[in-house]
């Protein structure tokens, strides 16, 4: 059983080496504890310092691609490197890497695929108010997607059987924190949350750089998220409100038509077609949304096949990488015993 630790990583020079520090090197149920880096276009010395602090596995990415770009590459590093299961932590060290067992334990008891660590929002000094609430607001959005029932949805400490890794996708581009327990809930994954411990404050999170801004990009993966994963119901939503109007207005011009009144009432009738037409539009753009949503279940088993094959084939070099090295008589890899280069 191979565990692979992951942070992913944008100039984190300063703060990384006391997040190293803190991570584990065995942990109880697990064989095998590897720690992985994701640096993201990073311009300081996060690789030179990752390096020098013992990191197993670096994946360096050309330019800044966003967190939820650099989430993804840590999962396919992980496993192709044959990680069975995957912990996601914050190079800025505000979860308590003491926590990692608690936090794979019922991956480890086989009660869950997925495992959110749930941070005590309420005794957190240095969140304000206003973010607390968007914390709540926003893990109540998740259970209610997802049917799951998440305690902190946004929380970035969670860990992920390799069944879930090889599953998981993420469109979002500024976070991937609630789309993926949305995706992976409605994917009928058995998700959990543990209470864990947080750390003090080290830097001001550069997720947030201000209110106004969380605000507006956590709506818009919200309302995302619905559009995406549930557009049945979203758009059944939104239409019915314009039905009932419409369904109003029409029948009070039918009681006045058909009451005998003097006037033809036009501006009513109008109203009523125009908001019974844009329900009735709604409504066929979320049964359309349904039926590409079975398109991309489908395609979804297909990619997860695919990423099966690949991790077991990367598995598969790595493991010959390691014979060769330690007998030299073994083939390299890329030749085959016997046959020509590949």
């Amino acid at each position: 059983m191979k565990l692979i630790i992951q942070i992913p990583c944008y100039n984190e020079e300063e703060s990384l080496p006391e997040a190293l520090a803190c991570l584990p090197r065995e942990v109880p149920g697990v064989d095998v504890v590897e720690w992985l880096i994701i640096n993201d276009g990073s311009k300081d010395r996060t690789v030179e310092v990752a390096k020098a602090h013992g990191v197993d596995h670096i994946v360096d990415l050309p330019v800044n691609m966003g967190l939820a770009h650099g989430f993804m590459a840590g999962l396919h590093r992980g496993l192709a490197e044959g990680a069975d299961i995957i912990v996601n932590t914050d190079a800025d060290n505000q979860y308590n890497a003491d926590d990692i067992p608690k936090l794979i334990q019922p991956i480890l008891d086989r009660e869950a695929q997925y495992v959110i660590g749930a941070r005590p929002i309420p005794d957190i000094e240095h969140f304000s108010r206003t973010k607390r609430f968007l914390q709540r607001l926003g893990s109540r959005v998740v259970q209610i997607v997802s049917r799951t029932d998440v305690a902190d949805a946004p929380s970035g400490f969670r860990a992920l059987h390799r069944d879930v890794a090889l599953r998981i996708n993420v469109f979002d581009s500024y976070t991937y924190t609630l789309e993926s327990i949305i995706q992976a809930g409605l994917s009928d994954f058995r998700i959990v949350s543990v209470p864990i411990r947080v750390n003090g404050e080290t830097r001001p999170s550069r997720l947030v750089k201000s209110i106004r801004d969380y605000v507006r990009r956590s709506i818009s993966s919200i309302l995302k998220a619905f559009f995406v994963y549930k557009p049945g119901k979203t758009f059944f939503l939104l239409g019915l409100p314009l039905a009932l109007f419409g369904a109003a207005l029409m029948l009070r011009w039918l009681i006045l038509y058909f009451g005998g009144t003097d006037r033809a009432h036009v501006p009513s009738l109008v109203a009523a077609a125009v908001l019974l037409i844009t329900a009735l539009l709604f409504w066929v753009a979320g049964l359309l949304g349904e039926l590409f949503a079975i398109n991309r279940r489908l395609l979804q088993d297909i990619q997860y096949m695919h990423r099966q094959d690949r991790a077991e084939r990367d598995t598969a070099a790595r493991l010959l990488r390691e014979r060769g090295a330690a007998h030299p008589d073994v083939a390299p890899p890329g030749r085959i015993m016997g046959g020509p280069p590949r």
